[in-house]
């Protein structure tokens, strides 16, 4: 059983992660800490396999107790929930240890495939011992890893997908379907789908645009973050 402690400062996040990991086989949550200076007293304890670590909290920044965790002997692994988009953030991140980053918000498919990762690469890892080869390292490292990362529907690509991204980044103020459509040279019907798709999954907020008769129109841009 991997023994999984949630650090986040907002109480309601942090339930809602920990019942999250209740639902994945093979997972148990040992506390949650609202705080980082808690998080590193509970891991000093002893007792905790894995964190779910909130970066942006009051006091000690999530990457500063990632930092701590990883100075720890024996100290646990580290996997980041985070709403910072940032580029910076995440190399640092990648540089204090943690094995996954994970953006807020999610659906607990993403969560959960996120777990069953690393319990395949925990598993895969375990022990004190030295590795046969080569081989044995590289299985263990594509355990932790998904290649083919977040899962699409059935039909839609990944290089449509990506299109899509570098339209909305290129339009901060929001795009149409019908305007996405013309940047990624796909019909309407396509560019939307991928939109909802998105916009479902966290990775971007539909924006409704009054002033026009009937219904109004949709568009869809970048996450604002408060």
């Amino acid at each position: 059983m991997i023994r999984v402690l949630v650090v986040d400062d907002q109480p309601v996040v942090a339930e809602g992660h920990s019942l999250y990991v209740q639902r994945v086989p093979g997972f148990e949550v040992v506390g949650i800490e609202l705080d980082g200076a808690g998080a590193l007293r509970r891991c000093a304890d002893g007792g905790v396999d894995l964190v779910l670590l909130d970066l942006d909290m009051p006091g000690m920044h999530g990457l500063e107790v990632a930092r701590a965790l990883q100075a720890m002997r024996q100290g646990p692994d580290i996997m980041v929930l985070t709403a910072s988009r940032d580029v910076p953030s995440i190399r640092e991140a990648v540089r204090s240890g943690a094995v996954h980053y994970v953006i807020k918000p999610f659906a607990f498919a993403t969560l959960r495939a996120k777990l069953l990762h690393y319990a395949s690469f925990a598993a895969a890892a375990t022990g004190d011992r030295e590795v046969l080869d080569q081989g044995e390292i590289d299985a263990a490292l594509a355990a932790l890893r998904d290649p083919a990362g977040q899962q699409l529907a059935k039909g839609m690509s990944n290089e449509t997908m990506a299109a899509i991204r570098s339209a909305i980044r290129a339009e901060p103020d929001g795009l149409s379907a019908s305007r996405a459509a013309e940047i990624i040279g796909a019909s309407r019907v396509t560019a939307r789908r991928y939109l909802e798709h998105l916009a479902d999954t966290g990775g971007c907020e539909r924006v409704p645009v009054y002033g026009r008769a009937g219904r109004p129109e949709v568009t869809y841009r970048m996450r604002m973050l408060s």
